[in-house]
């Protein structure tokens, strides 16, 4: 039988160079100009905004899915990516509020869930304790993506959709779509806080178990 021993681990050059961590840094690039063309707000700007947030969003997906594909994934991968998410998500959120075009309040409780979260996710890694993302996150984060471009466009446009023309108002069309990933958010937040007190408790009898 062929030995395989320990792989062998990346310098910080290759984690940076190899093109999953490439695309993460890519995506932290793309938030001054969706911010700056959100201040502007002008119907061509926010398109363009758009655009850009779109293709950040297409990255967050192509990034993970090079990186278990090709077996690139890698310690700077894992801190980058939902730094990523997160900063270009809350930012874009934060300009949002500032613009009105999204409630203030409505703001401040998505980033109080992040932040919960992500210490959560902090504490259980210092635990030696592994939380794995739910389907309820992952619907969080879709529709919250897709929302946040209908924020984003914010006008209304006359569509035509074949048989019928409507207008779309997508600035409407986007707090719909994010109030739906608010109530995934706080469903996953509960699931996640579950997870890890079971997976406390269980350590602990486990210990007490080796120890007697």
């Amino acid at each position: 039988m062929e030995n395989i021993g320990p792989k062998k681990r990346r310098s910080i050059r290759e984690e940076f160079t190899n093109l999953p961590n490439m695309l993460t840094m890519g995506r932290i690039c793309l938030i001054p100009p969706v911010l700056a063309l959100m201040l502007t707000e002008t119907r061509l700007t926010n398109l363009l905004a758009a655009v850009l947030f779109g293709v950040a969003a297409i990255t967050d997906w192509l990034d993970g899915y090079l990186a278990r594909k090709r077996g690139l994934e890698s310690v700077l991968g894992k801190l980058l990516d939902p730094l990523a998410d997160k900063l270009i998500v809350m930012s874009t959120l934060v300009i949002a509020a500032q613009l009105h075009h999204i409630p203030g309040w409505f703001v401040a409780l998505l980033l109080a869930r992040e932040m919960a979260i992500g210490g959560l996710r902090s504490i259980a890694g210092q635990e030696g304790l592994m939380i794995d993302v739910v389907p309820a996150g992952k619907w969080k984060t879709a529709l919250q993506l897709i929302g946040l471009v209908g924020i984003i466009i914010h006008y209304p446009y006359c569509i035509d959709f074949l048989f019928v023309e409507a207008v779309v108002h997508f600035n409407g069309l986007g707090l719909g779509l994010l109030a739906l990933s608010m109530i995934f958010s706080l469903v996953s937040a509960v699931i996640y806080f579950t997870r890890f007190l079971k997976a406390i408790k269980a350590q602990k009898e486990s210990v007490i178990e080796e120890e007697q």
